[in-house]
Order: C-alpha cells, then sequence, then structure tokens
C-alpha cells in the first residue's frame, strides 16, 4: 500500500524578469537615432490547482523545489522581452497552503480547478526607451529585471469527507466502508490497521448521497503526537458528522466506555470544536458470542456519565442494522448542512488578478561592521541596486543619485563613514566618497 502523504515541505522560486535592453537606433535613413531598447518580460509565477483527481501529496515527498522561468531580455527596436510562462503545479483538493516561516496560511483549496498564486514572477526591468529626456537624449540606463518570490511552504491536506469513521484500531471502520460504498480498503486485525485514509461515496436507495472517511486509528496520547494521532485529527476537522466506532469484542481486554472516553478526550486536547461536532454511537462486531452483553454494559455507563445519546449496534459481517445507520447519517448530514454558517471564502489569487506588489517604503539601515566595512539593509534599497544594471556608466550615475536622495549617503556619514571605506548592499559593493 502506497504511503499516504498529508504534510510536505517545499520551497518555491518564481521566475526573474527579463533585463532591459541599452540599444539605439541605427536606421540609414535616421541620422540621429534614439534609444531603442526594451523592457524584459515577466518572470513566470507558480500557481497551485485544487485537482479532484489527487489523493495524497506524494508528488511533493521526492521533489521539494520548484523553480518557474525566467522573463525574456528586452530586445532591440524597442520589442519587449516575451514573458515566462506560469508554472502550475497540481494539488489534491483540500489542501491548505502556508508560509512555512512565518506559518502565514495563504490559501486553502477547498473546490476542483482553485488557483492559487503562491509565488509572483518578478516584473520585467524597462529598457533605455523610458529614461530619455532633454537633458540625455541617448541614455545608456536600463534596469534589470525584479527577483521572483522565493519562498518555503508547508503543504497541509485535510480530506474534505461528509462523513468520518474514528474509533480505536480494528473497531470495523475499514469493513464497515468496504460493506456501504464500494471502497476496497485493506482489512487486517491488528494496530494501525488503516495508515491511508480511505473516500468512499455512500448512496441510498432514496437517492441520497454522502460522501464517508475511513481515517487512521487513535491510541492515547494522539493530540500530543503519538502513533499516527495527529494525522487522524487534522482530516476530522473538515467532516460535517462523525461515527464514532466503539467495539463490542467481549475479548479485547478492554471496556467499551473506556474506548469511547479516550476518543473523545483526544479530540478534545487537539481542538476543542471537534468534541462539538454532532457524532452517532455506533457498537459494532456484534456478530461476535458475548457482545450482546458488552453492549448493555456500555449503554449503562454512557447513561451514568451522563450520556443519553441512542446507539447503534450493527455487524458489518452481517449487514445488520447498517441499513438503518446509513439512513440516520444522511438526515443527520442534512441537519448539519442547514444549520452550519456558510463562511464566506477567502479571496483565491487567479492568474488574471496578477499584480506586482511594490516593496515597503525606502526604509533601511545601515551597520558597522569592521573598522572601514558597512552593510545598508533594506527590501527596497536592495531590490533597487538589484534592478540596476551597472554594466553602463549611465546606470552607475543614477544609481548614485538614488542613494544620495534617499539619504543612504547621509546615514554613512552619521554612522562615521569616511572617504574609501566599504560599503554593501545585498551582492552590491562600492567605495564610498563624500
Amino acid at each position: 500500500m502506497p504511503t499516504f502523504v498529508d504534510q510536505t515541505k517545499i520551497e518555491v522560486q518564481a521566475g526573474k524578469g527579463g533585463d532591459g535592453m541599452v540599444a539605439f537606433r541605427h536606421e540609414k535613413y535616421v541620422p540621429n537615432g534614439g534609444p531603442a531598447g526594451g523592457d524584459g518580460g515577466r518572470g513566470g509565477s507558480i500557481i497551485f490547482v485544487a485537482d479532484s483527481g489527487l489523493r495524497t501529496l506524494m508528488d511533493f515527498r521526492y521533489r521539494r523545489k520548484f523553480k518557474a522561468e525566467d522573463g525574456e531580455k528586452g530586445r532591440i527596436k524597442s520589442q519587449y522581452g516575451r514573458s515566462a510562462k506560469d508554472l502550475y503545479l497540481k494539488v489534491p483538493v483540500g489542501t491548505t497552503v502556508y508560509d512555512f516561516n512565518s506559518n502565514e496560511e495563504l490559501g486553502d483549496l477547498v473546490k476542483d480547478k482553485q488557483e492559487l498564486v503562491v509565488a509572483h514572477g518578478g516584473r520585467g526591468g524597462r529598457g533605455n526607451i523610458h529614461f530619455a529626456s532633454s537633458v540625455n537624449t541617448a541614455p545608456e540606463i536600463a534596469e534589470n529585471g525584479e527577483p521572483g518570490e522565493d519562498r518555503v511552504l508547508r503543504l497541509e491536506l485535510k480530506m474534505l469527507a461528509d462523513v468520518g469513521l474514528v474509533g480505536f484500531p480494528s473497531v470495523g471502520k475499514s469493513t464497515l466502508l468496504s460493506v456501504v460504498t464500494k471502497a476496497k480498503p485493506k482489512i487486517a486485525a491488528y494496530a494501525f490497521t488503516t495508515l491511508t485514509p480511505n473516500l468512499g461515496m455512500v448512496i441510498l436507495p432514496d437517492g441520497r448521497d454522502f460522501s464517508i472517511a475511513d481515517l487512521p486509528g487513535l491510541i492515547e496520547g494522539a493530540s500530543k503526537g503519538v502513533g499516527l494521532g495527529i494525522q487522524f485529527l487534522r482530516h476530522i476537522e473538515r467532516t460535517k458528522v462523525i461515527l464514532h466506532l466503539v467495539s463490542m469484542d467481549p475479548n479485547n481486554g478492554r471496556k467499551a466506555i473506556n474506548d469511547y472516553k479516550t476518543i473523545k478526550d483526544e479530540m478534545l486536547s487537539y481542538d476543542t470544536k471537534l468534541s462539538k461536532k454532532r457524532e452517532l454511537i455506533v457498537a459494532t462486531q456484534m456478530d461476535l458470542p458475548g457482545s450482546e452483553d458488552k453492549l448493555a454494559d456500555f449503554k449503562k455507563d454512557l447513561k451514568s456519565n451522563g450520556i443519553n445519546e441512542p446507539v447503534y449496534a450493527i455487524s458489518s459481517v452481517a449487514h445488520k442494522g447498517v441499513k438503518k445507520l446509513m439512513q440516520d447519517t444522511a438526515s443527520l448530514v442534512e441537519e448539519v448542512e442547514k444549520t452550519q454558517v456558510v463562511a464566506k471564502p477567502k479571496p483565491v489569487h487567479k492568474v488574471k488578478e496578477y499584480k506586482y506588489k511594490a516593496p515597503k517604503k525606502n526604509e533601511f539601515t545601515v551597520e558597522k561592521v569592521g573598522e572601514h566595512e558597512f552593510v545598508v539593509k533594506g527590501e527596497s534599497l536592495e531590490r533597487l541596486v538589484e534592478m540596476t544594471n551597472l554594466d553602463h556608466h549611465d546606470g552607475v550615475v543614477r544609481l548614485a543619485r538614488k542613494l544620495m536622495h534617499l539619504g543612504v549617503d547621509e546615514a554613512l556619514r552619521k554612522k562615521g563613514a569616511v572617504d574609501g571605506d566599504d560599503v554593501a548592499i545585498g551582492d552590491f559593493d562600492f567605495e564610498f566618497v563624500q
């Protein structure tokens, strides 16, 4: 059986914008040819697309880094470079995307074909056609392309099912699923029978239907990460109704009420909202000798604990009580759906909504790191330097003027910088001159 992957960490690198071009017109009959360098193309963005045909995040297990293509450089004759194609990555429906470092939720993909831009491609640099003026009619100035977003993500899959089967390992969850749906889970009698959540559809004779998931079994301490507990509890979050299965096998060495309370306590420890989910209590394996006596004791113990809910006694093997359970489950799902407040969906980034996100204000810091060495840090400042084409004198002069205008020279002087000191802004190093 393939390993189920429901949480993974990946890195995504959007494409860099193409560099702007420095070029001039050289037509035969145009004696005073002006600037003719075109803009670079936009870098490719990385976009997640929800796919109902996928069940796990297995595709991201062995490949952890994804990079989109860079935009094409600007061309001569004022021609723009070609924008790069966006990179689409398929994920299962039910995938939530988080920024790994900040833990910020970027989006929740709950519908088939829903899209989420997780890394924006950099805009193309401007060519020298944009820098001509009455003072400088032939500027040798162009911008480098903007770097694409580079971020580390955590992907978390929470299975979307109307009904979740919960209970200790080997209480009959997989068997019940195989009886009421066409799903074919592997069934065996040992701890952690189900390593992979199985999903199936129940279709009733009256036309009603609902999805049902057989989730990994729990053990005590699951909410603290013991066994497969966290994986199990994560999938239960989205279910509308819980079928709480409790084994009536008299030879398993456990009291039924203790099994029931252990599962409830683990759900409460993980998230108090889980304890408020509507549930049906299901006594399983009623075909075993001695199960009736254990069921009678279980009902007494439930009442003594203030629980007066009905108990559905079933045998999946003998198909006893299953039909009534499924009918009442469908009714409860409908009841929950009517009372649920429909949450306003979070805005989802679409490709057509792509907008260049300008860096924050021109804020920077100056730090003295050596006797004659300084480092200037600031998001917008570092981006300005990175996007400046320093292969031409005009570009260097333009950068120097901008740094002076932004107050970098003054800030360096206040920190004690003198002529000849080394200054670093990102990967760019220069000598400070008063």
